[in-house]
This record gives structure tokens, C-alpha cells and sequence, in this order.
């Protein structure tokens, strides 16, 4: 049991990191950004690769990880995104157009992977476990405690940090909120919005890659692993509300949690064959989320939520 908590706990970490990237690029260019699964994916490849081929701990990549898939979400800003925004497109269109470099990816990442196994002879190049490399902290018993679980949180707490500290107390943070909010206006003040678009695409594209470097000593890597989370990196996002980047942190988190905690359950309860449909516990929690909370979590406001509980509790305790 608690080996799958802390294997939950690291899945939701990089999950969370992977539903604020999307939600940082929604809310500067209003794309949903499908090219997040191969980014995601290319995470995965780039510790994989540096780790078969320079041998030491796994964690020394995750941060080229990162960068790897930050300049790749530069480089779809630049050569699609970029363009399309300037011809006016529609939200459909830009949705569309990344789904369709997103396949263009995940090509490249099939011809990486086959080049891996013929060149090199990575013989796993196509299927590989990572967890096996994770530093083991303690052993309780016969099961070994590795550092993911802690690591990958701590990762998740110090993005939260240094984000607000970005976004709150820099120059440039400054402006990307208000160019976020309003581009003519912050336009008007000398701000360039270009700027601002690059760099939104290169947080989101880093946190995918970062989310991917960290979960790969979770899970099974593979070239489709990125599509396979799509779904929950998605819901993550659009539970924790669209407009801010705390809220899909927490609801990629919650997420992640409710996915992998919940179908093992399930799978105990009713059996193995339930474990084919893992996708759809992230779309049950999303719908029964925005049913309750139309606009997230970010849009709860949590004072006032906690001053009529309270006060609930308050008024039961005098009539007692």
C-alpha cells in the first residue's frame, strides 16, 4: 500500500506540472496545445537516452529534459502558432494545427526510438523502466522507499514558488500578466507581446519535458506515453481552471492522484480488466468537478467557503 502511494504521489506531481504547462500556454496565446503529449513524451526520451549513454543518476537529466522540450515549444510557437495568431485564427484552428504537429512529433520520436535500437542497440529503446535507477532513501520491510515520490513533489512546490515570484515580483513577469489580460493595452505601454509569447511557450514546453523527465521514473516509458496521458494532463487543467496556472497545478495533482489511486481500487474491487479504462476516471472526476465548480478550482473562493463551513460548524455546536 504504500509503495502505490508514493508511486500515486509521483505520477500526480508530474502530472500537475504538465496541466500548468498547457494552462501557461492557454492563457497567452488561447491554444490548446495537443503537442503536449509528444513534448511530454521527448521528457521521457531525453533522461532515457542521456542515461544509457552517459550511465549516472537519472535525475542529472531531467533539467536537460526540460530545456529540450522548453525550445521545442519555441520552435512550434515560431513556425505555426506565431503564424497563425498573426493571420487571426480561431481557437479551433490553432487547436487543430497543434494536433497535427503533435503527430509530426511523435514521428520523429518512432524514427529516434528505431535509431536508438538499430545504431546503439538499445534493445529497450522502445519499452523501458527507469524506476530501477531511482535512488532507494530507506527499505520498510521488503519494500524499497525511492526518491521519486519525494523528489518530484518537492520539484512541484519550488515551481509553484518560483513562478509566483516570477509572475509577481519581476519586470518581465509583470508584463506578461498584463499582456496575458489585455495585449492592445499592454501593447499601447511599450510592452512586447512577442516576448511574452515565447517565453509562455517555452515555460509550458519546459514544464511538459519536466513533468515527463520526473514521471519517467514512475512509469513505463514508451514513444506513445505522452498520448496516453493527454487525457489526464487535460482534465488536470481544466479542473483546476483555465486562467490560472495554481489552479491546474492543484487540479493536475488531485487528478493524477484520483486516476492512479482510483483504478487500482477498482481493479482490486472488480478485477484486472478494468485497467483498460483508466482514462475515463480523470473525465468522471473533471465532469463531477465543473458540474459542482463550473469554473475550477481556481474559481472557488476559498474564504468564503471556509467562513459558511465554519459558521455551519459554529451554529451546530449552540444549539448543542
Amino acid at each position: 500500500m504504500l509503495d502505490l502511494i508514493l508511486k500515486a504521489i509521483a505520477y500526480s506531481s508530474g502530472i500537475a506540472l504538465m496541466a500548468a504547462g498547457i494552462t501557461t500556454i492557454y492563457m497567452a496565446t488561447g491554444t490548446f496545445n495537443f503537442t503536449h503529449a509528444s513534448l511530454v513524451a521527448w521528457g521521457f526520451y531525453v533522461v532515457y537516452t542521456l542515461h544509457k549513454m552517459f550511465g549516472g543518476s537519472p535525475y542529472y537529466y531531467v533539467p536537460l529534459a526540460a530545456l529540450f522540450s522548453g525550445f521545442l515549444g519555441v520552435m512550434i510557437y515560431v513556425t505555426v502558432n506565431r503564424i497563425l495568431l498573426k493571420k487571426g485564427a480561431g481557437m479551433v484552428t490553432l487547436m487543430m494545427s497543434t494536433l497535427g504537429v503533435d503527430l509530426v512529433l511523435f514521428s520523429f520520436l518512432n524514427i529516434f526510438a528505431d535509431y536508438l535500437t538499430r545504431v546503439y542497440k538499445f534493445a529497450d529503446a522502445r519499452y523501458f523502466v527507469m524506476e530501477v535507477y531511482d535512488v532507494v532513501l530507506f527499505k520498510i520491510g521488503e519494500i524499497a522507499v525511492r526518491g521519486i515520490a519525494f523528489i518530484s513533489f518537492a520539484v512541484v512546490l519550488v515551481v509553484t514558488i518560483a513562478l509566483h515570484l516570477f509572475l509577481k515580483k519581476t519586470k518581465f513577469g509583470i508584463a506578461m500578466r498584463a499582456t496575458i489580460e489585455n495585449p492592445a493595452l499592454a501593447s499601447m505601454l511599450g510592452i512586447n507581446p512577442e516576448s511574452v509569447y515565447v517565453t509562455a511557450w517555452f515555460i509550458g514546453g519546459a514544464l511538459a519535458g519536466l513533468g515527463g523527465g520526473l514521471i519517467s521514473l514512475a512509469v513505463v516509458g514508451y514513444p506513445a506515453v505522452g498520448m496516453y496521458t493527454i487525457v489526464t494532463m487535460f482534465c488536470g487543467a481544466i479542473v483546476g481552471g483555465l486562467y490560472s496556472i495554481y489552479g491546474s497545478l492543484l487540479g493536475g495533482f488531485l487528478i493524477g492522484l484520483s486516476e492512479y489511486l482510483g483504478i487500482y481500487a477498482l481493479a482490486g474491487a472488480i478485477g484486472g480488466g478494468v485497467l483498460a479504462y483508466r482514462p475515463v476516471i480523470p473525465l468522471i472526476v473533471m465532469a463531477v468537478t465543473l458540474l459542482i465548480y463550473p469554473t475550477g478550482l481556481a474559481g472557488i473562493r476559498w474564504s468564503a467557503l471556509y467562513e459558511r463551513w465554519s459558521g455551519k460548524s459554529s451554529s451546530s455546536k449552540s444549539k448543542r
